[in-house]
């Protein structure tokens, strides 16, 4: 237990001198009775004694409740960030439906990942970062609409994945807070740059650099062999998803395999008033009781 003001405390001299005073008073009070003896009632003036410290005691828990007590019981716990960098293919096959409903399916998927940390990159034959990895995720669900195949050049209509994970590795290496790493690829096509070898290199390229992989397959053809490779390298899935329910089905699986992780963040104080009230209000109870009669001036 700890105190907000334990300088405060300095104060319970005051009521350690004032129970002095009680000790050190004459037994009782003397009346004028009659000339006989009259027995000597020490445990009586004991007890009266001692209900006269009862208004001290009142007094010093006064005191400790004016300290702030303190207790360091509860454990703050905070989300641990995950890095998730969107690989958007923008070639001219994900015109239409299969970017509606992909981009769709990703606005939901921000939704329910707050407190991570999200980057948009587009590409085709070419690659560009569209969105810094940022917490604000409604950046990222505004800008959807602007990234549409249809507003791309034509030097984008291509498909390179092996080009497109190197590039997502590199902004991971440059924007990427500490956490865990993952790249979400959504595309619906093979890739030119991927085959001979290379897929077994870019998979130990992501390896290393600690991300995870999960492919998008957003069209009726088989996945390319290549990719379903990589993903499973890297600990990741690479997952069919033709039509709407199932984009976001697959959503779904990527949400309950990579969950929201909470570590401990260390401990924050908390009032610890209660004790001590109660106790105050015990003794302001007994010290109420005290006054019907136990004390020394019978009036």
């Amino acid at each position: 237990m700890t105190f907000t003001h334990p300088w405060v405390l300095l104060l319970l001299a005051l009521p350690v001198l004032l129970a002095w005073t009680v000790a050190a008073r004459a037994p009782g009070v003397t009346l004028p009775l009659d000339f006989g003896e009259r027995p000597r009632r020490r445990w009586t003036g004991l007890a009266l004694g001692a209900f006269d410290t009862v208004p001290l005691l009142a007094l010093a828990l006064a005191i400790v409740m004016l300290a702030g007590p303190q207790t360091l019981q509860q454990t703050r716990r905070e989300r641990q960030l995950t890095n998730i960098q969107i690989c958007m293919d923008v070639s001219g096959s994900m015109s239409g439906d299969p970017y509606r409903r992909a981009s769709e399916a990703i606005t939901e998927f921000t939704r329910r990942r707050e407190g991570d940390a999200f980057g948009l990159m587009i590409f085709g034959s070419a690659q560009m970062r569209w969105v810094p990895l940022t917490r604000d995720l409604s950046a990222i669900r505004q800008a959807m609409p602007f990234a549409n195949p249809s507003n791309q050049p034509s030097h984008m209509g291509g498909t390179l994945i092996g080009a497109a994970l190197r590039y997502a590795r590199d902004l991971f290496e440059a924007d990427a807070a500490p956490g865990d790493r993952m790249i979400i690829l959504v595309s619906d096509g093979d890739s030119f740059d991927l085959g001979g070898g290379s897929e077994l290199e870019i998979a130990q390229e992501l390896q290393e650099a600690g991300i995870t992989l999960y492919h998008i397959h957003v069209s009726q053809d088989d996945i390319p062999d290549s990719v379903v490779e990589i993903a499973r390298a890297t600990g990741g899935q690479a997952l069919a998803a033709a039509d709407e329910g199932t984009i976001r089905q697959v959503f779904d699986h990527i949400d309950r395999m990579k969950p929201a992780v909470f570590k401990p963040a260390g401990t924050a104080p908390l009032d610890f008033f209660g004790p001590f009230a109660i106790a105050a209000a015990a003794v302001a109870a007994l010290h109420s009781l005290s006054l019907l009669g136990a004390r020394y001036t019978p009036w």
